[in-house]
C-alpha cells in the first residue's frame, strides 16, 4: 500500500500542472502564430503599396508624359484580420541633397487597434517630393495621388 500513496503524491501534482500548463502553452503558441500571420499580411500590404508608388513614379518620370494628376486606387485589403491599418511615408535623400541623388520613401504601416508596425522602402529618383499624408485602409477614398509639374518634379501622396 505505501507504493500507491507515493504514486498519488507524485502523480497528482503532475496532473494538476498539466491541466494548467498545456492550455497556457497552447495559448502562448497561438498568440505567436497569430501575430506572425498579421505581420506577414501587413508586410505584403506595405510591399504592394510601395510597388504601386514606385510604378506610378517611374511612369510619370518618363519624358513623354506631360504635366498632370494621376490618382490610383490601391488594391490592398481594407482590413487585416478585421483590423484597419494606416500608412505614412517619409522621404529621405540617399546622399547629400546638393548632389541631386536618389531619394528613398520609407512607408510605415500600422494596425490601428493592435499596434503591429512594419516598414518598407522604395527607391525613387531625384525629382520627387512627398506630401505629408495618411493612408487609411478602410476609407472608401483611399488612394495614391501623384502630380507631375511642368518642371518635371513629381509630388506623391496618399489620397482620401
Amino acid at each position: 500500500m505505501p507504493h500507491i500513496t507515493i504514486e498519488y503524491v507524485i502523480m497528482v501534482p503532475l496532473l494538476l500542472l498539466q491541466i494548467f500548463l498545456f492550455p497556457l502553452t497552447a495559448s502562448w503558441l497561438m498568440n505567436i502564430w497569430v501575430n506572425s500571420r498579421r505581420t506577414l499580411a501587413l508586410n505584403e500590404a506595405a510591399s504592394h503599396l510601395g510597388s504601386t508608388i514606385q510604378q506610378i513614379y517611374l511612369t510619370l518620370n518618363h519624358t513623354t508624359i506631360s504635366a498632370g494628376v494621376v490618382t490610383q486606387k490601391s488594391n490592398v485589403p481594407p482590413y487585416i484580420e478585421n483590423y484597419p491599418y494606416t500608412a505614412n511615408g517619409t522621404l529621405k535623400t540617399v546622399l547629400d541633397p546638393a548632389l541631386n541623388s536618389s531619394k528613398i520613401l520609407k512607408i510605415t504601416l500600422k494596425l490601428r487597434t493592435i499596434g503591429t508596425t512594419v516598414t518598407t522602402s522604395v527607391i525613387l529618383g531625384q525629382m520627387v517630393q512627398w506630401k505629408e499624408s495618411t493612408f487609411v485602409s478602410n476609407s472608401t477614398n483611399a488612394c495614391i495621388r501623384a502630380e507631375k509639374f511642368t518642371n518635371g518634379t513629381i509630388s506623391l501622396s496618399f489620397g482620401g
